[in-house]
């Protein structure tokens, strides 16, 4: 296949991009780069790979055939997201809408990057795919989560009235090589607390839960939705819960540090809880997760020791 990735040059993007190159299909990168980084894709030298700096909101044109578009392009992260409230409601509508397009002028299927943001602060626990969800669209984090929520109405109204061969994955809290270390995801915040000698930081008393997918399980289970027949959402993360509390401690022992964590007020509307249901992945992809989580957290602390200026 020729394949176009928006969001190509992002942490999961990038990851794609490796996944289907190794597949042997033709990839397409597109980004313009305010969360992504050349970087993550530097190492690419596939001549059966090309970059295109281009932002998806505005018209996106690609020459030739394409058989699938996955629209990965978004800011991704709370700090990301609170900075750039407007670009991260536009990427969900305009961007989509523009990406959507294409898929229907390429007749290529199309796969959209949602989130377990769009269960919001769930009240059922865990979440799987028939739950609407709890979500404040006035409160800070509703610019990521509403821009979701909408981007997966249109890519259901496309798939409906303009009959494209659409999929959604809601993606669960992934970890692993090229997050960024200071994009305010737990994982890498923790990492590189903990490799500096400092505090971590946790906020409430911790109690509050999520469950970690590392990327290469991740990317598995996107690629086989992508060659699936389902068109209804897909959650695809690991079901494997834990609190945030004992995920600190978990990354003092692995990086040799003292377990030693201080306390900050939680932010508005963060979720309690977060694991998914993961049947239908289960039963449609025949997916589960495979790496176990402290392996995945090795890999991930050896990475941030090797590239410690990561931005």
């Amino acid at each position: 296949m020729r394949v176009l990735v928006t969001g190509g040059a992002g942490f999961l993007g990038s990851h794609l991009c490796d996944l289907l190159l190794q597949k042997g299909h033709d990839v397409i990168a597109m980004d313009n780069l305010i969360t992504g980084d050349i970087s993550n894709i530097a190492h690419i030298r596939e001549e059966r790979f090309t970059f295109i700096k281009h932002d998806v909101t505005n018209y996106i044109y690609i020459d030739g055939p394409l058989d699938a578009i996955l629209h990965f392009a978004s800011p991704a992260s709370p700090v990301d997201y609170l900075e750039l409230p407007i670009q991260t409601l536009k990427v969900g509508s305009l961007g989509t809408h523009k990406a959507l397009g294409l898929a229907k002028s390429k007749n290529a299927r199309f796969l959209l990057a949602s989130t377990s943001e769009v269960y919001g602060d769930p009240k059922i626990h865990p979440q799987d795919e028939t739950y609407w969800g709890n979500v404040n669209p006035v409160g800070p984090r509703g610019v990521y989560d509403e821009a979701k929520r909408f981007a997966e109405a249109l890519t259901m109204a496309y798939h409906r009235y303009h009959h494209v061969d659409t999929k959604i994955v809601r993606i669960f809290n992934t970890y692993g090589p090229r997050m960024r270390i200071n994009d305010g995801r737990v994982v890498p915040t923790f990492i590189a607390q903990a490799l500096k000698g400092e505090s971590l930081t946790i906020f409430g008393d911790g109690s509050q839960t999520r469950s970690f997918c590392y990327v290469s399980d991740l990317v598995d289970g996107i690629y086989r939705l992508l060659m699936s027949d389902a068109h209804d959402p897909v959650n695809i993360g690991n079901p494997k819960e834990m609190t945030i509390k004992a995920f600190a401690s978990v990354i003092c022992r692995l990086t040799g540090k003292p377990d030693n964590i201080v306390s900050q007020p939680l932010p508005v509307d963060d979720p309690k809880v977060r694991q998914p249901n993961i049947d239908r992945a289960r039963a449609l992809l025949s997916w589960e997760p495979v790496v176990d989580l402290e392996e995945g957290l090795k890999r991930t602390i050896d990475y941030f020791r090797e590239n410690p200026h990561v931005r």
